[in-house]
């Protein structure tokens, strides 16, 4: 009887949402829309002359005509290309009237439109390689007759669609094998509106979940959820489709406790889906998973200890406040902002580890003193060269200073980061705009650089002019300043280009660090830049008399209405704490890959700017949530999930953590504070620029930052990982029982009791104490063993070569 229910509640939405098509929208009534083509073009005496843009172009891209199979290609097919996804009118205009084909038969023959090509080959009176796609006696084909027979007329000015409304916004289905129809309704600027279902390109995000087929019906595959998505000339809605997993759904939902909005909106979610999340992890469990997130180092095992003893409640609220007040954590978060920004020594256009390493040791500076982020990536877009107000002689100086030892003040302490602007990969505007949207919006353009984007409203136009805002950006010599420049290089023997200047090489760097002030190239604006006033669509207000376009870009990012730079930002920090984002992949945001639980991501989103774009605050509304503190032990019902955060994932530990992990689990007890605090020496500090590209690194998928796309750090295990915990030197070194934790103990094996340093060992590595059968298993192997050292390295070998070690969990 529910489902039979639920099933009518369903359609009743769906009814009531057809019908809101008439209601006022900001207080204009609407009028009632047009028909769809299917219904008005079935009638024989159809009067009504197609639009190329609104009709002919989408039916095309419903056929799959212009799709990349088809007559989409960068090739074509037949001698007849179009537009990728019918993006460019004129030129898919002009390839169906311009000229014939080679046999003479015109593609469209307004003179004989029957006689068309363009009909002819479709119900395939000639033969036809994509074989029959409509009959003659179609709606379809009645439509491009029509248009034909109207005179095949261009799109003189493309028309404005406003938006593209979708009915009903969601579907609940009580089980798999039901089905509704989605009713899609275009409004166009000047008011008119019509039903443009029939017009829509759609696709499922998960057909196991939900299919939806070229008419619009949604069909109810599997237990989970899903989006379907619609295109239609450049919009693009996703309607979310939930088949709950479970009998536990909607009113049968047990009481779960939310203590926090966060958690509020996650269980939310979970009640429609009828997935009922974990208990809260253990204590251990929270300290060293919070401890490696927020901070990227374990618990020492004095700290894993004190926190088992406290028996406050608020315990894990203020451990959460003490780890985002340590060093290590402006160190870790420093270096994820790395991994977005794309600082390496790779990819450096000159001196690349000593600038890679300025760049983390600045940003690492901005994170001690929690700047805000948007402050920080302002610092960042809208770097200068040089300090106001100084020559180039004394920045030559000054940045030929920056790499000598000791020397300070150091680069961290500037104003601006322009060495985000001096990669050599972005030598072009458009590597700058595909870097730019990639490391502040989260999205991926590239598709547009070529064609229309296949799952966002940008076009190779709008790429175009996205990618032109950085065309007055340059890394090189500034007018004004070549012939200081060809003299200081001349003075150290260094080789002029004219056009750009020199990189700085390593004998240029070793000059520099024996005293040397050598010929640093530099960030400048073309002074014939002009500002901007529209990005990516939005309108962009002016203020002051700036001329430099980047200044408009940093208004344009801290609009209250920016779809993607709050959002890109939050969603990759809170994939930080689990094991994806709310948006996944994490850099790709679109209409066509929509959040998980959108409110979730919006209230996050809006908190962070509300609070004045405070990391801290984002760090600790995450890490305070029961969602975040979840065991990894699943139930019944959220066995399967992994999207909805019902659970902890376990994750590997990152590259970096590992390298730190196991001198942390082998040090010295007198070493242990030191390993932890003296970053200079961990590889989630700065050494990670200098161990950048070394084996270690690369099997554990620490990312060489050469491409954009957060997919470059590579999270999942390998056999190289295994083999690498069981024999590698850099393991060998750490058991060696010449240093170390073992090498006290080999100074004195009698004096410390076996099952102390089991416990010892457990804490070092796994951050708890050990069971009372894996005490009793381990102290029997080292009263076994040839001595107490050689029993306890084999003990610390095994923990090192666990799960358990390995993943944060």
């Amino acid at each position: 009887m529910i489902r039979f229910v639920s099933f009518a509640i369903a359609l009743l939405t769906a009814a009531s949402a057809a019908r809101a098509w008439d209601a006022p929208v900001g207080g204009s009534p609407i009028a009632q829309p047009l028909e769809s083509v299917r219904v008005r073009y079935a009638r024989d005496d159809v009067g009504e002359v197609p639009d190329f843009q609104q009709h002919v172009t989408p039916l095309f891209s419903r056929l799959g005509c212009n799709g990349r199979a088809c007559h989409g290609s960068f090739q074509g097919q037949g001698g007849l290309r179009l537009s990728l996804f019918g993006y460019d009118f004129a030129a898919d205009h002009q390839a169906l009237l311009g000229k014939s084909t080679a046999e003479g038969t015109p593609r469209v023959d307004r003179r004989d439109p029957a006689k068309s090509l363009a009909l002819r080959k479709p119900t395939l009176a000639v033969d036809h390689g994509g074989g029959e796609v409509f009959d003659s006696r179609s709606w379809e084909y009645r439509l491009l007759l029509r248009w034909i027979e109207g005179g095949a007329a261009p799109v003189e000015s493309p028309r404005r669609l406003e938006r593209l409304e979708v009915a009903p916004a969601e579907l609940v289905f009580a089980q798999p094998n039901q089905a509704a129809r989605l009713k899609l309704v275009a409004h166009w600027e000047g008011g008119v509106s019509e039903d443009v279902t029939e017009l829509c390109r759609f696709q499922s995000n998960d057909d196991a979940v939900a299919a939806i087929d070229r008419d619009g019906k949604v069909q109810a595959a599997g237990r989970g959820d899903t989006h379907v998505v619609a295109f239609y000339d450049k919009e693009v809605v996703a309607v979310p489709v939930t088949v709950p997993v479970t009998a536990l759904a909607g009113d049968r939902y047990p009481p779960v406790p939310a203590r926090t909005r966060v958690d509020e909106l996650i269980v939310g979610r979970l009640r429609k889906l009828g997935i009922v999340p974990s208990e809260l992890c253990t204590d251990a469990e929270f300290l060293r998973r919070a401890s490696l997130d927020i901070t990227g180092t374990l618990p020492a095992p004095a700290e894993v200890e004190a926190f088992l003893a406290d028996a406050a409640s608020d315990k894990r609220a203020r451990k959460i406040d003490e780890l985002l007040e340590r060093p290590a954590y402006a160190a870790w978060w420093a270096n994820r902002l790395c991994d977005y920004t794309g600082c390496s020594p790779e990819q450096q256009s000159e001196a690349g580890q000593q600038l890679s390493v300025m760049w983390y040791e600045w940003l690492h500076a901005r994170l001690r003193e929690n700047v805000p982020y948007d402050e920080l990536v302002e610092r960042i877009v809208l770097a200068e060269g040089r300090r106001p107000g100084q020559s180039y002689a004394e920045h030559a100086r000054e940045m030929s200073s920056f790499v000598r030892e000791g020397n300070e003040p150091g680069y961290a302490d500037r104003e601006t980061l322009p060495l985000y602007w001096s990669r050599r990969t972005l030598a072009k505007p458009r590597d700058k705009g595909l870097a730019f949207a990639h490391a502040f919006l989260g999205i991926r353009l590239q598709c547009a650089e070529c064609h229309k984007h296949p799952f966002d409203r940008w076009t190779k136009q709008d790429f175009g002019e996205f990618s032109g805002l950085f065309g007055s950006i340059q890394y090189g010599v500034a007018p004004g300043s070549q012939s200081e420049y060809e003299q200081l290089a001349k003075s150290v023997g260094a080789k002029v280009d004219r056009a750009q200047g020199t990189p700085i090489n390593p004998d240029l760097v070793a000059k520099a660090e024996t005293g040397n002030v050598v010929p640093w190239r530099e960030l400048h604006i073309d002074p014939r830049a002009q500002p901007i006033r529209r990005v990516l669509g939005q309108d962009v207000p002016p203020s002051g008399d700036s001329s430099d376009p980047r200044a408009g870009l940093m208004r344009w990012l801290r609009q209250k209405d920016n779809p993607w730079f709050a959002r890109a930002f939050v969603n990759r920090v809170w994939a930080n704490y689990f094991h994806k984002g709310i948006i996944e992949p994490t850099d790709d945001l679109n209409p066509a890959n929509p959040a998980c639980n959108e409110e979730l991501l919006d209230y996050l989103a809006e908190g962070f700017i509300a609070h004045g774009y405070d990391m801290k605050w984002l760090h600790r509304e995450i890490a305070n949530s029961d969602a975040y503190q979840r065991s990894w032990k699943p139930n019944e019902t959220n066995r399967l999930d992994r999207r909805h955060f019902s659970r902890a994932i376990p994750r590997r530990l990152p590259a970096e953590i590992v390298y730190d992990a196991l001198k942390q689990a082998t040090a010295a007890d007198a070493q242990l504070d030191e390993v932890r605090s003296d970053l200079s020496r961990r590889a989630i500090g700065h050494l990670s620029m200098r161990l950048s590209g070394t084996y270690a690194m690369m099997v554990f998928g620490k990312p060489s930052r050469a491409t954009n796309c957060d997919c470059e750090r590579v999270s999942k295990p390998s056999l190289l990982q295994a083999v690498f915990l069981q024999n590698d030197p850099i393991l060998h070194s750490r058991l060696s029982p010449d240093e170390g934790w073992l090498a006290e103990i080999a100074a004195a094996p009698s004096e410390r009791a076996v099952d102390e340093l089991v416990r010892q060992a457990y804490l070092r590595t796994l951050s708890r104490p050990p069971k009372a059968a894996e005490r009793e298993r381990a102290a029997r192997h080292v009263a076994e063993a040839g001595s107490t050292v050689a029993g306890m390295q084999d003990l610390l070998w095994a923990l090192l070569n666990t799960k358990e070690f390995l993943l944060i969990h």
